[in-house]
């Protein structure tokens, strides 16, 4: 089986949802993530804190140097992921569908370069 990366996009600084609808998201994706764990296609997940929080590495004149902030100047963001092993795209996809509708946010599917072994 391949694996994919399903990521969630966020738009920085959009108001958060009231608290009822952020508690039923967590429901939600909870239950994709029992769904995936049942299924065996759940690999790994995680949510992210938001953008200020990261810190770029890069190498400028040989030396690495630290700057705040995310690389990307933009205000949407990657807000969470899954890693995933489907089958093939299709079933990617429709795991894609089921996450974008627990998490309310747009999700973007992306094969990893190699396939994994199972």
């Amino acid at each position: 089986m391949k694996q994919y990366l399903l990521s969630v996009h966020v738009v920085e600084g959009d108001e958060a949802p009231p608290e009822d609808v952020m508690q039923q998201m967590y429901k939600d994706v909870d239950a994709v993530n029992d769904e995936l764990q049942a299924a065996g296609a759940w690999v790994f997940a995680g949510g992210l804190h938001p953008p200020a929080t990261a810190t770029v590495v890069q190498i400028k004149d040989g030396e690495a140097v630290t700057t705040d902030g995310p690389f990307a100047e933009t205000k949407e963001q990657l807000g969470g992921f899954w890693v995933i092993k489907a089958a093939d795209l299709d079933e990617a996809l429709a795991w894609a569908a089921k996450a974008t509708r627990a998490c309310q946010a747009p999700v973007e599917v992306r094969p990893f370069q190699d396939d994994a072994e199972d």
